[in-house]
């Protein structure tokens, strides 16, 4: 298979609405923080950003980026909201909500209330003045400890550092065992690039087993022929170099797996063919890799 090719891109080759467009698309899905603001008069705001994540868990911070205006480096109602009132209510909308939350996306006039526009319900927050989204399924009542302009060029973010003083959290998208989030209960969306969206469904959930948990060995101490496979990918390979060494099989255990009803048929069909045998069993351990049966695979791909 031929190496990739690559185009080296710097800041500098190209205006700056153009390289956001490979930020954006390339640093996908982000999630997107429903932002309700409220000015020193009294005029909620409410917008979506997609530069936004959670940063520390004690003290609670979250932090978003509402960009200036590359065409005029104007800043936007929710900075200017945040300058006066430092509070926010960092809502999290699901799919039920996006075309809502895309809604109040659009630059009406200051002073608009989006939550009217995009036919959203204010609900009272119980320790900051910003009502939350009542049609969200979380929400985060925030204070804003700093606001951090990054540059005075046109475009350039302005990151809002806000601490949790209060979470709500529905209670239908809750774990019923221990606290957290039912990843199959809850339609997180999360934006990419250009117009397009993601969507979190329970098909497309999988997991992985944090190396934390153990000490595996490591990709190079993996045997040489598994390494330059072209039948098993770094995924397979990571699962792998995340066995114990432990774990590993030992030669018993090797043998044994010739008594398995599938590796023996596969032994006995190419037994005039080593190599076809080693192609099929391989292929037979990646299936079961991707299957998490991790210890069973190994013993098959150590077979001679």
């Amino acid at each position: 298979m031929p190496a990739p090719t690559f185009r080296p891109i710097a800041p500098t080759d190209l205006p700056t609405q153009e390289f956001y467009q490979f930020l954006i698309g390339a640093i996908a899905p982000r999630p997107i923080a429903f932002a309700s603001t409220v000015s020193a008069a009294g005029e909620v705001n409410l917008s979506p950003f997609s530069f936004f994540n959670v940063f520390s868990a004690n003290p609670p911070i979250l932090i978003f980026s509402p960009a200036n205006r590359a065409r005029d480096n104007s800043e936007k109602d929710t900075l200017l909201n945040v300058r006066e009132v430092p509070e926010v209510v960092i809502n999290i909308a699901d799919y039920a909500l996006v075309e809502q939350l895309s809604l109040a996306s659009a630059e009406y006039s200051k002073g608009t209330n989006e939550f009217a526009k995009a036919g959203l319900t204010e609900a009272q927050s119980t320790k900051v003045r910003p009502p939350r989204v009542a049609e969200c399924p979380a929400a985060f009542e925030c204070v804003v400890e700093q606001i951090i302009a990054l540059s005075d060029a046109p475009g350039h973010g302005n990151l809002v550092v806000c601490r949790v003083v209060q979470a709500h959290f529905r209670e239908d998208i809750l774990l019923a065992d221990k606290p957290g989030i039912d990843p199959h209960k809850f339609e997180a969306v999360s934006r990419l690039g250009g117009d397009w969206y993601s969507r979190l469904r329970p098909e497309n959930l999988f997991t992985v087993t944090r190396p934390n948990r153990r000490l595996g060995i490591g990709f190079d101490e993996l045997p040489e022929h598994l390494r330059h496979s072209t039948l098993l990918t770094g995924n397979h390979l990571a699962r792998l170099a995340n066995t114990e060494r432990e774990a590993l099989p030992t030669p018993a255990q090797i043998e044994e797996v010739k008594m398995e009803p599938m590796v023996a048929y596969l032994l006995n069909k190419h037994r005039h063919d080593p190599a076809e045998a080693q192609y099929q069993l391989t292929l037979l351990a990646r299936q079961w890799l991707e299957e998490d049966r991790v210890a069973e695979a190994w013993r098959v791909l150590l077979l001679n």
